[in-house]
């Protein structure tokens, strides 16, 4: 059927038209271009949905207007298209991957990230790392363990988001479909891959900056909301160059970008942007990240994590199919993916993909 959806007169020469777009496998095409449908298959996903009570920042938190995972997102790919339209750039595509940048991450945030990834390293199953689960979530785990078909393209930038690791100038780098999976398979052995990953596309990029750019003043006023921090305890260069409400950074970030980015084959901001938004991360950092929770609370959760992974595995192991990794998880998979990974995989899979409110209704089921 013909595609009625395309815009590619409009794409900048150093945009990614639909006509570029290639799947791991061949698919039916209808009236929706390639990244619309990726739109599509991400949002109506289960891990889309379990987005709604997953930990931004702050967990078991009682404020309604404190972050969640699903704000997040939501931020990203708004801001990202202000940033691809600007830049006559693929928001589809744009808008793709950051609805989905995200669908690895765990229950407690970046907290219990850290946590799997020391389960994950005493396992032998590699690295654990949310952008690249997120991968795994699309390839692998979605639609009963058959995936969903995204394109590499959409993939790629997903994996390559790496919203923690801030540079100023992002330049894309060509990548075949060989290279693609070579790299995402790399990145569960190999550090230096993981901390280099370099999107294939310049919407790749966008996204890359904009996940920055999403948590970065909406964090900053959820540490003000919870009476970390006070606007007086905010350096005057932020200040002065981004401001203090999440609404000004956003603003003055995505301007400058624009400004230094139009009709360039890379995404970049000015060196005072820049300066100023290293000089707020860190802020973030030793004000908000590193007090989001408690040493205690971080070894409550170490000994919760620890916990149910080795009842699953038992229960895996033992084959007891009466209990919940099997009638949640394990019986609405296919036979492949049951086969193809390791009972140690099967329930990292199982916990990653918890919302919080789940991890913690069956630890105290199973405790």
């Amino acid at each position: 059927m013909k595609q009625l959806c395309k815009f590619e007169d409009n794409i900048s020469r150093f945009g990614c038209k639909d006509s570029f777009a290639y799947r791991l496998s061949s698919d039916n095409s209808d009236f929706r271009s390639e990244f619309f449908r990726d739109i599509d298959r991400i949002i109506y996903s289960l891990s889309y949905s379990r987005y709604i009570d997953k930990t931004q920042v702050f967990s078991n938190i009682s404020n309604d207007h404190v972050s969640k995972r699903i704000t997040h997102v939501q931020f990203v790919s708004k801001i990202a298209r202000t940033i691809g339209r600007a830049l006559n750039l693929n928001e589809d595509l744009i808008e793709a991957a950051g609805l989905g940048h995200d669908l690895g991450h765990t229950p407690f945030g970046h907290v219990g990230e850290s946590i799997l990834n020391d389960i994950c390293l005493k396992h032998d199953l590699g690295f654990f790392n949310h952008n690249i689960q997120s991968v795994r979530v699309l390839m692998n785990l979605e639609n009963n363990g058959l995936g969903r078909n995204i394109t590499v393209q959409v993939l790629d930038a997903i994996m390559c988001h790496n919203g923690e690791v801030l540079l100023q100038r992002y330049e894309p780098r060509k990548k075949s479909r060989e290279e693609f999976l070579e790299e995402y398979n790399k990145c569960y052995y190999d550090k230096d891959i993981l901390k280099n990953l370099v999107p294939m596309t310049l919407e790749g990029c966008v996204v890359r900056i904009c996940d920055v750019i999403g948590y970065i003043g909406r964090d900053l006023e959820d540490g003000i909301r919870l009476n970390l921090i006070t606007t007086e305890d905010i350096p005057y260069n932020i200040k002065n160059t981004l401001g203090i409400s999440n609404r000004d950074i956003i603003n003055n970030i995505v301007l400058d970008i624009i400004k230094n980015s139009k009709d360039k084959p890379y995404i970049e901001m000015s060196d005072k942007i820049y300066k100023a938004v290293c000089e707020l991360l860190t802020f973030n950092y030793k004000n908000i990240y590193y007090k989001s929770a408690s040493k205690s609370k971080i070894e409550e959760y170490k000994m919760m994590f620890n916990k149910l992974f080795d009842i699953y595995l038992s229960q895996i192991n033992n084959k007891k199919i009466d209990e919940d990794i099997y009638t949640v998880f394990l019986n609405g998979m296919s036979s492949d993916y049951i086969t193809n990974n390791s009972n140690e995989r099967i329930v990292v899979d199982y916990i990653s993909g918890m919302t919080d409110d789940f991890f913690l209704c069956q630890y105290d089921k199973y405790s």
